[in-house]
Formats: C-alpha cells, sequence, structure tokens
C-alpha cells in the first residue's frame, strides 16, 4: 500500500554509489549519514508493519463484534415475538376457559 508511494528501499540506499570529484563529499560522512537514513527506514517500516497488523486486529474484532450485534439483535427479536404470542395465546386460552366456566354455572350451551 504505502510501498508504491516510496522511492528508495533501504536495499536501494545501501547500494547507491557517489561520483568523487576533486571538490566532492567526503565519503565517510555520505556512508555516515546513509546509515542513518537506512536505519530511520527500517524504524519506518517496522512502525508500519506494526500499524498495519494493529489494523488488521481492530478490523477483525470490528467484524466480530458487529456479527455478535447482529445475532444478539436476532436473538432479542425472537424472544420478543415469542413473548408477545405467548401474551396472546394466554389471553385467548383465559378467554376460552371463561367462556367454558360461564356456559358450566350459568348453564348456557
Amino acid at each position: 500500500m504505502y510501498q508504491d508511494r516510496l522511492f528508495l528501499t533501504v536495499q536501494d540506499i545501501l547500494d547507491e554509489d557517489f561520483k568523487l570529484d576533486t571538490r566532492g563529499y567526503r565519503p565517510q560522512e555520505v556512508d555516515r549519514f546513509l546509515d542513518k537514513v537506512i536505519h530511520d527506514y527500517e524504524e519506518y517500516q517496522a512502525y508500519i508493519k506494526e500499524l498495519e497488523t494493529e489494523k488488521k486486529e481492530l478490523v477483525d474484532d470490528n467484524i466480530r463484534l458487529k456479527q455478535e450485534i447482529r445475532n444478539l439483535r436476532t436473538k432479542l427479536d425472537v424472544l420478543k415475538d415469542s413473548e408477545g404470542s405467548d401474551s396472546s395465546t394466554n389471553n385467548a386460552d383465559l378467554l376460552r376457559r371463561l367462556s367454558n366456566l360461564e356456559k358450566i354455572i350459568y348453564g348456557k350451551e
């Protein structure tokens, strides 16, 4: 992802050779500087790898939690439906029983 935006790799920096002329830079200074650049690139790449690992873990947790929410909502809907149907069934049963008792008590049939 980020690698297509970078121009140099650690190996590119390590393999770089500078041409020398009479007024050129001291090779030791250039080497020391490039060593610092290489170190920074290595640290940068390690940090990005850590962040990508953390991101993947967070995305996985997010997916798992969303699935858990869906499951809990489904269970809640099922419970609500079962409570609603039980109460309506219970009410219908109660009305039927009352009607039967009234028939027995008052002798209506």
